[in-house]
């Protein structure tokens, strides 16, 4: 799925291709994704001009001239892409395969200074989804979404708020959307080793009694920026089925220190450990059992 960095990825590459262009029709090819197309979808979006693409967590947030936003949700196989050309970008550059059974919405664009194009989301696995709506509290999706983990509302003071007196391990605590927006399994994988903290850890045991974040609560917060910011700039990580805006794959993937390293060495510098696995919640965590401690373990 996925997460942020993909996300962010995608929508810097449709922005100087969508904003300012004019929705001359828009059409749509089955009734459904992961759910039924909001009513009036079609209607909300034919003769509209895109103001603006945005990002909130995992959402794409198209505004439109009357007022309304489209918001779009890649699911597992989601990906946007245009009929007329590809992007140029040489070191992106990918030509997929396309199965047009595949292709479920297609726009006729008209931008000021790309000319006339056709926008075409398709989605294999239809895990993916579509909202259109006037304000964030009318969508179901946002409303309840915690702070941007690059923005000033997310730092470690903020988390140790939400945080203290919590039993829950910490990894489950970061994946929860309404203490952070936008993180999901790799980048928690990532960010918790880079700040030394065992993903079982309860996350109460991060905070001190009298509610000030700890030492490592502290390199938590620096480490999830950090970490989202060095994998936009590499486009994302490519598991399985992403595929940033022009067709081509993210690189992140070849940096990860603990994501999917189980029984190999962990890079942290003089550390003898290696990388280890274990199950929560249905989900794989990756870490080192060496550098990264426990609540026990007060370095």
């Amino acid at each position: 799925m996925p997460e942020l960095p993909e996300v962010e990825t995608v929508r810097r590459g449709l922005a100087p291709w969508l904003e300012g262009a004019l929705i001359v029709n828009a059409r749509i090819n089955r009734k459904d994704l992961r759910f039924p197309f909001p009513k009036g979808f079609v209607k909300a979006l034919e003769g509209q001009r895109i103001e603006s693409v945005g990002r909130r967590a995992k959402y794409l947030l198209i505004a439109l001239s009357n007022g309304m936003t489209w918001l779009s949700h890649l699911g597992m196989t989601g990906s946007y892409r245009f009929a007329e050309f590809t992007f140029k970008d040489a070191s992106r550059y990918y030509e997929p395969k396309v199965d047009e059974k595949h292709d479920h919405v297609v726009l006729t664009l008209e931008h000021p200074e790309h000319g006339r194009s056709h926008l075409i989301y398709a989605d294999a696995r239809r895990f993916g989804f579509m909202d259109i709506f006037k304000s964030e509290a009318d969508c179901a999706y946002l409303k309840d979404l915690g702070p941007e983990p690059l923005s000033n509302a997310f730092n470690a003071q903020e988390m140790a708020g939400r945080f203290l007196g919590k039993k829950a391990p910490i990894k489950a605590a970061l994946l929860d959307q309404r203490v952070v927006a936008g993180l999901g399994n790799i980048y928690v994988s990532e960010a918790l080793h880079r700040a030394h903290i065992r993903p079982d850890c309860p996350a109460g045991a991060l905070v001190a009694k009298d509610g000030k974040p700890s030492a490592r609560l502290e390199l938590l917060a620096q480490g999830v920026r950090t970490v989202l910011i060095e994998a936009i700039e590499a486009g994302g990580s490519t598991l399985r089925d992403f595929r940033n805006s022009d067709g081509g794959s993210g690189y992140f993937q070849h940096r990860f220190a603990v994501y999917d390293k189980e029984g190999e060495p962990c890079p942290t510098p003089l550390c003898q450990g290696t990388v280890e696995r274990i199950v929560q919640s249905g989900r794989s965590s990756f870490f080192c059992p060496v550098c990264q401690h426990g609540p026990e373990e007060r370095r």
